[in-house]
C-alpha cells in the first residue's frame, strides 16, 4: 500500500489517552513525541509508555514516527535502544545541524538493528531542521543517508535561534522555508512544513498551509488534532490538479505511441519533472480513492 504523508500530528509520549486514541484523528502520520512535550523527569515514563503502546495497540492505519531527544542530550541513546526494536516507520531527529548528526544516529540505529535481528535500513530518519546552522547545511544533511525520507522545518526553535519573533504571517521564516524545499527537492526527498501554532485560528491555518503548498511543501505538521482535516484537504490533489495530471499522461502516452520525442500541452513543453509530478498526483489520488471506498 502506498503511504501518503500530508498531515503529521504530534502526540505527547507521556499521555496515555492520546496514545490510546492516536488513530482516531485522521492524520497520515503520528509523531510520538519524547522531546519537547515531555518534561525531563518524565522521559523514562514516556519512553516506556510509547514502547508498550507500539507493542499492544493497532497502529497500522498511519505512519509511526518517534521524535527522540537530541543526539547531544542524555536521553538520546536510551530512546533508540528502547524504541528501535518496536520498528517505528521513522525517527524524527531534532536539532540536526550537520551531516555528522545523521551519520552518528545511523551508526547507532544500524547496531541496534543488528542486535535485534531487524532488517537493516528499514527505519527512516527525518531530520528536524530548527537552527540557522541546520538551514545552511540542509542539502548536505539531506544527502547524508539513504534512510532520510524528508526534511522537516521547525520554526519555533529556529526563530529563537535567529533572535526574532515568530509571527502568523511567517515573513521571518520565508527564506528558511525556501531553503528546506530546495534542499529536499535537490536530494530527491520531500519537505514537511512547520506547525501553525494558533489552534483557534482556522483562517490563519488555511492561509499558512496553502502558502506552504505553493512553496513546494507536500506535508504539514500540527500540534492540534483540530488542524488535521484542514491540512489533509489542502495537501490533497485538487480536482483541477488531477484532471491536468490525467491530460499530461494521456499526451505522453500518445507521443510514445506516435514515436514523438517532443511533447507539448496547452503550449507548454512537457518535460520529465512535469511527468513525475503528474504521476505522483495520480498516485495520491488513486490511493485516497482506495481509502475512501
Amino acid at each position: 500500500m502506498t503511504r501518503i504523508r500530508r498531515s503529521l500530528l504530534f502526540v505527547p509520549g507521556n499521555s496515555p489517552a492520546m496514545l490510546l486514541n492516536a488513530g482516531v484523528f485522521g492524520a497520515d502520520s503520528i509523531i510520538f513525541d519524547l522531546e519537547d512535550a515531555v518534561a525531563p523527569n518524565e522521559k523514562d515514563a514516556a519512553r516506556i509508555l510509547v514502547r508498550n503502546a507500539f507493542r499492544t495497540l493497532e497502529y497500522d492505519q498511519f505512519e509511526k514516527i518517534i521524535r527522540v531527544n537530541s543526539r547531544h542530550s542524555p536521553f538520546f541513546t536510551e530512546d533508540l535502544q528502547m524504541l528501535i526494536p518496536t520498528l517505528p516507520d521513522a525517527i524524527l531527529l531534532p536539532k540536526v545541524e550537520d551531516k555528522q548528526d545523521i551519520i552518528d544516529t545511523e551508526t547507532l540505529m544500524e547496531a541496534l538493528e543488528r542486535d535485534n535481528n531487524l532488517p537493516l535500513g528499514g527505519i527512516k530518519i527525518i531530520p528536524l531542521i530548527e537552527t540557522a546552522l541546520g538551514v545552511e547545511n540542509a542539502f548536505s544533511i539531506a544527502r547524508s543517508s539513504k534512510r532520510i525520507s524528508a526534511l522537516f522545518l521547525g520554526a519555533e526553535d529556529l526563530t529563537a535561534d535567529l533572535g526574532v519573533k515568530r509571527t502568523k504571517k511567517g515573513k521571518e521564516i520565508l527564506y528558511s522555508r525556501g531553503r528546506i524545499v530546495i534542499a529536499a527537492r535537490a536530494a530527491g526527498i520531500t519537505a514537511i512544513d512547520t506547525p501553525f501554532t494558533d489552534v483557534d485560528d482556522e483562517k490563519g491555518l488555511i492561509k499558512d498551509a496553502k502558502f506552504a503548498k505553493k512553496l513546494g511543501f507536500t506535508a504539514k505538521a500540527t500540534i492540534s488534532p483540530r488542524h488535521v482535516t484542514t491540512i489533509n484537504r489542502i495537501f490533497s490533489p485538487t480536482e483541477e490538479e488531477v484532471l491536468y495530471a490525467e491530460r499530461v499522461m494521456a499526451v505522453i502516452k500518445k507521443a510514445e505511441k506516435e514515436g514523438k520525442g517532443v511533447v507539448a500541452l496547452d503550449g507548454k513543453m512537457i518535460d520529465a519533472p512535469i511527468v513525475a509530478r503528474a504521476q505522483r498526483v495520480l498516485e495520491i489520488a488513486q490511493t485516497l480513492r482506495g481509502d475512501l471506498s
